[in-house]
């Protein structure tokens, strides 16, 4: 059973761990604002001389995730991004710089390609791999469209830049590229993934070395799995993705049915 953090508070652990990888989304932020007690807990983190990663399965560069959190009025701890995006723009420069592409997303998501942006092709079959960053803005609840869309291309190459199957914006359920790049896949497509919960967006976020890490996080799929795969501790924020699932079934049988192992719970990231 894990052990549920709420009345001890995150301080009662710290000392067991020189690094934590802490989501930024249902973590730090619901979409529309701020977390103030997670904010806290970074400050916290900080005095006590801590390394942590605000690790985020964002399908945009570092920069545009800052300039987001500004907006929301966060005023520090910028150095401490990285985003899924940040580790798929490396693979893309290293890899396909010269390639053409047509970009499943919305236009908000334009700037992880700038730097190639000549690339983009409007008709896909003049495309030599697909980038994912999430849904069309006309075709966002829909994921048959996107089946039908590339039933012809499972040959082509995949890059999912967010891993993430859902976010909750506020109170809404929206879906993420790793909807469609989960269609790909039952298609017959291969798909490479960037983000939580596939070791490298780690190891490109900061030094691990044979420090002890706690990951922080809402979503079991991509948060707790992640930390899982790298035998790294986790902490699983329960008022977030699957608060839902958690009215309705103990912690245990989620534990199961996502094949994950929960080590701490916390309702709100709380110092």
């Amino acid at each position: 059973m894990p052990q549920n953090l709420d009345k001890d508070g995150l301080r009662s652990k710290i000392n067991n761990y020189e690094l934590f990888f802490i989501d930024i989304w249902g973590v730090i932020h619901n979409g529309l604002q701020i977390y103030k007690n997670s904010i806290e807990v970074l400050e916290n983190l900080k005095k006590n001389d801590k390394k942590f990663v605000l690790l985020t399965n964002a399908p945009r560069p570092n920069s545009t995730v800052i300039d987001f959190l500004k907006k929301m009025g966060l005023n520090k701890f910028y150095e401490n991004v990285y985003t899924s995006g940040e580790a798929s723009l490396k693979y893309l420069m290293e890899n396909f710089l010269n390639s053409k592409f047509y970009h499943i997303g919305p236009p908000r998501d334009f700037d992880l390609f700038k730097k190639f942006k000549q690339n983009k092709v409007d008709n896909i079959s003049q495309a030599d791999y697909f980038i994912c960053t999430g849904l069309f803005e006309n075709h966002q609840t829909n994921l048959d469209y996107y089946k039908n869309l590339l039933k012809k291309f499972s040959n082509k190459k995949f890059v999912c830049t967010n891993p993430d199957l859902i976010v909750d914006k506020g109170d809404v359920r929206e879906f993420c590229a790793g909807s469609i790049a989960k269609i790909f896949e039952e298609i017959g497509g291969k798909v490479t993934y960037f983000g939580k919960p596939y070791p490298p967006v780690y190891n490109l976020s900061t030094s691990i070395g044979d420090k002890n890490v706690l990951c922080i996080g809402d979503n079991m799929n991509t948060d707790i799995k992640g930390a899982n795969i790298q035998n790294f501790d986790n902490l699983l924020i329960t008022s977030g993705i699957h608060k839902e699932e958690l009215n309705n079934f103990n912690i245990n049988k989620l534990e199961k049915k996502y094949g994950v192992k929960i080590n701490y719970t916390q309702s709100k990231l709380k110092w």
